[in-house]
C-alpha cells in the first residue's frame, strides 16, 4: 500500500538519523583517508536484453576503486520502486545505494526524502554537458536529484521487407497507417500495427498528436479530459476497429515483441530500449531490416513522450562518498559510449554523440533527433501517478467497452482527486 508523504518523510528522517547515528558495517564510508571503499547496492532496472551489459559495466567500477564492492541487483522494472519505497519506508534495511530510476520516479522520491540531493557532490561530473531535456528531469523544488543515465522517445518500428512486399511506405500519419495496413494485409496477410493496450505510455503519442497534454503544470489546469483527449482516445481506437492494428489488455510487452520479432505484424510503437530486443527474432536475422520512423502524426501533427532514466543516491545511504563516485561513473562519457555501442540507448551527454561508436549507429541518429522534438512530461511528485488512471480506462476504450469520451472524463476525474483542489 502507499504511503502518505508525511509519513514516509518522517520515516526517512528517522532513518538518516539512524545511519548517522549507528557504527555501520563494510558499506560505511571512509572519510579519515580520504579513501573510497566499502560496498555499494546498485538496484538495476533493465530488461532482460539489457541487463548483462549494466551488470559487467557496473563490477567494473572496481577497477577505478578496488576497495569499493559493488552488491548489484537487477529487479524487475514494474516492481522497482513500490519495494525501493516499501525498504526505504521502514527504515532503509533492504534498500539499495543507487537506484536507477525512471524519469517520473525522481520528483516523487525527491518529495518524500528518500533521495539524497546531488548538487555540489561529485555525482555531478563539473563538464555538466548533460542535454537540457535529460536534467530538467532530475529537478525538484530549484535542487538536483538524479544523474541523467538514459534519455528516450518513442517511434515506429518496421519491417522494411514486409512493407517492401505490401508495396506502401513506411506511414507518417494515422490516416496513412490506416491504408498501408490494409495492403499489408492483402499482399502479406498480416496484421499491419500492434499496439499495446496494456501500458498508458503507449497512450501518450496518440494525446500529444491531437495536440493535447495531460497537465498544463504552469496554469495548474487539467488538460487530459480536453477534445484533444477524447480524440486521442478515439484515434487509437479506431485503428483497432479498422482492423489496422490488434491489441490487448494484458502482457503487452511479450505479445508485442513476439509479433514484431516472428514477423507476424509489420509495425509496432516502441523506444530505444527494445531495438536489440527485436534485432533478435528471426525476422531481423538481417539487422538492416528493422527501420525506425516517426510515430505517424494525428490531427494535430506529430508527438512523442520524453523519456529515461536517472541515477539516484538513497538519502539513508551508508556510504554516501560511494555512491556519489557509483552514480558518476555508471553516467560517465565512456560507459554511456559502451551501452550505446551495446545496446543502441541514447546517451545523456552531448559529447558521447561524437564518438564515431555511437555516430555510425543510425537508429541512436534517430532517436537522438526526435528527442529534441518529444514532449516532456510533467516533472512533479505526482507524475508517475499520472498513468494510474491512462491504464485503467486505455484497454476498454481500445476493445470498445468504453467510449472516448468516458474515458477522458474518467481520467480527468481522478487527476482532480489526485492533485487536490488548487488545480482547476
Amino acid at each position: 500500500m502507499r504511503r502518505g508523504i508525511a509519513a514516509t518523510a518522517l520515516v526517512a528522517a528517522l532513518a538518516l538519523a539512524a545511519t548517522a547515528c549507528g557504527d555501520g558495517d563494510d558499506k560505511k564510508q571512509n572519510k579519515s583517508s580520504g579513501e573510497i571503499s566499502g560496498t555499494v547496492t546498485y538496484w538495476d532496472t533493465s530488461n532482460d536484453a539489457e541487463k548483462a551489459t549494466y551488470k559487467k559495466l557496473a563490477e567494473d567500477f572496481t577497477k577505478k576503486y578496488p576497495k569499493v564492492k559493488v552488491d548489484y541487483v537487477n529487479v524487475p522494472f514494474g516492481e522497482a520502486l513500490n519495494k525501493f519505497k516499501n525498504a526505504a519506508g521502514s527504515g532503509g534495511s533492504g534498500a539499495p545505494d543507487v537506484l536507477r530510476a525512471e524519469v517520473a520516479w525522481t520528483q516523487d522520491l525527491a518529495n518524500i526524502g528518500y533521495l539524497a540531493p546531488l548538487d555540489d557532490t561529485p555525482a555531478l561530473d563539473k563538464q555538466l554537458d548533460y542535454l537540457p531535456q535529460a536534467m530538467a528531469s532530475t529537478k525538484f523544488e530549484g535542487k538536483t536529484y538524479g544523474v541523467p543515465q538514459v534519455i528516450d522517445t518513442m517511434g515506429l518500428f518496421y519491417n522494411k521487407k514486409m512493407l517492401d512486399e505490401a508495396g506502401v511506405k513506411p506511414p507518417t500519419t494515422l490516416t496513412e497507417l490506416k491504408a498501408a495496413a490494409k495492403k499489408i494485409k492483402e499482399k502479406t496477410g498480416k496484421t499491419g500495427l500492434y499496439l499495446r493496450g496494456d501500458d498508458a505510455y503507449w497512450f501518450l503519442p496518440f494525446l500529444y498528436g491531437e495536440g493535447g497534454d495531460l497537465l498544463d503544470v504552469k496554469a495548474k489546469r487539467v488538460t487530459v479530459d480536453d477534445e484533444s483527449g477524447v480524440k486521442a482516445f478515439a484515434a487509437a481506437r479506431d485503428l483497432v476497429e479498422s482492423g489496422a492494428a490488434v491489441t490487448d489488455a494484458t502482457d503487452g510487452w511479450e505479445n508485442m515483441q513476439n509479433a514484431i520479432k516472428n514477423g507476424d505484424v509489420a509495425m509496432t510503437i516502441n523506444g530505444p530500449w527494445a531495438i536489440e530486443d527485436t534485432l533478435g527474432g528471426k525476422a531481423f536475422k538481417d539487422r538492416s531490416n528493422l527501420g525506425v520512423v516517426p510515430i505517424p502524426a494525428g490531427s494535430g501533427g506529430q508527438g512523442s513522450p520524453q523519456g529515461g532514466h536517472n541515477l539516484a543516491v538513497y538519502a539513508g545511504s551508508d556510504n554516501l562518498d560511494a555512491s556519489y563516485a557509483f552514480a558518476r561513473y555508471m553516467s560517465s562519457a565512456e560507459v554511456q559510449a559502451k551501452t550505446t555501442e551495446a545496446l543502441s540507448l541514447l546517451p545523456t551527454r552531448a559529447s558521447v554523440y561524437n564518438k564515431p561508436e555511437v555516430a555510425s549507429n543510425a537508429n541512436v541518429k534517430f532517436f537522438r533527433d526526435a528527442v529534441d522534438k518529444a514532449v516532456e512530461r510533467p516533472w512533479i511528485p505526482e507524475g508517475n501517478s499520472l498513468f494510474q488512471a491512462i491504464l485503467v480506462e486505455f484497454p476498454g476504450v481500445l476493445t470498445g467497452k468504453t467510449s472516448p469520451e468516458d474515458a477522458a472524463e474518467a481520467v480527468g476525474k481522478a487527476y482532480r482527486k489526485l492533485l487536490k483542489d488548487d488545480w482547476k
